[in-house]
């Protein structure tokens, strides 16, 4: 994701501090710009994460599609007993992502910490 200066609007570097057009220090607000919440992510994956809610919010679509279809295969086979075994898995996947949010391992689709 391109980020520009708040000040002169010129293109920044990748990882740049300053501007090398005006010399203005880039501030921690253009730097997090198109940065997801980190609560609403962490909300998100405790009470919907076997749903993969927390990664269709940070963009991570595949790994959100998967946590959904492993869930609702579980809920299909939960007659057969087999289907506690998904939903207990995807459930334990989705804790310990939501661990990993609240200490920052996280970043959204895009490479930017969450806010």
């Amino acid at each position: 994701m391109k980020k520009f200066c708040s000040n002169c609007g010129n293109e920044l570097a990748e990882g740049a501090d300053v501007c090398t057009k005006c010399g203005k220090m880039v501030n921690a607000s253009n730097a997090a710009a198109g940065s997801k919440n980190k609560i609403v992510a962490a909300v998100l994956a405790f009470f919907l994460g076997t749903f993969g809610a927390h990664n269709f919010y940070l963009g991570h679509t595949s790994k959100a599609v998967t946590q959904l279809v492993l869930t609702i295969i579980g809920y299909i086979t939960l007659i057969f007993l087999i289907g506690s075994l998904f939903i207990m898995a995807t459930g334990i996947w989705a804790f310990i992502e939501f661990i990993m949010i609240l200490t920052g391992s996280i970043k959204d689709s895009d490479g930017n910490a969450l806010v």
